[in-house]
């Protein structure tokens, strides 16, 4: 649980480089180290620049390699559906995620893409862990916004 504690905290500040973006940070670890982190930047690089799908392709970029697997995914909010079928496409190993997304997240909330058995692999999602502190963080920029 530490561990997984350790790395959500690297999310957590990845997040909080988002400025003007909704503040979701994502790191990707293989074999006990972070090989790839990134914050939302949809603001500035479009509607697919989500801290997930960015972490996945600088973790391409690492390993050279197109399937991820032996890594797995940490990721300050429960994934959309976008990104929930970017980490089946990417075959993470597994995806954990702080704040839980109910209008939209795929990855227990809403639908639990990645562990849908129609697909050909699939990723367990585990949801909640340092929940408080991403939840608090969401919910500070956008009573900002309003």
């Amino acid at each position: 649980m530490q561990e997984m504690e350790n790395f959500m905290q690297e999310a957590i500040r990845e997040a909080r480089k988002a400025a003007n973006e909704v503040p979701v940070g994502a790191v990707i670890v293989k074999d006990g180290k972070i090989i790839a982190r990134a914050h939302n930047q949809r603001e500035t690089h479009g509607p697919l620049a989500h801290a997930e799908m960015l972490a996945m392709e600088r973790a391409f970029q690492t390993l050279g390699e197109r399937r991820l697997h032996g890594c797995t995914l940490y990721v300050t909010l429960e994934p959309c559906p976008m990104c929930a079928g970017g980490i089946i496409m990417a075959e993470l190993d597994g995806c954990i995620f702080g704040a839980y997304d109910e209008k939209q997240g795929c990855c227990g909330s809403v639908y639990t893409l990645p562990e849908d058995a129609a697909f050909y692999h699939r990723v367990r999602c585990t949801g909640g862990v340092m929940e408080d502190e991403c939840a608090a963080m969401l919910k500070a920029f956008f009573e900002e916004r309003r």
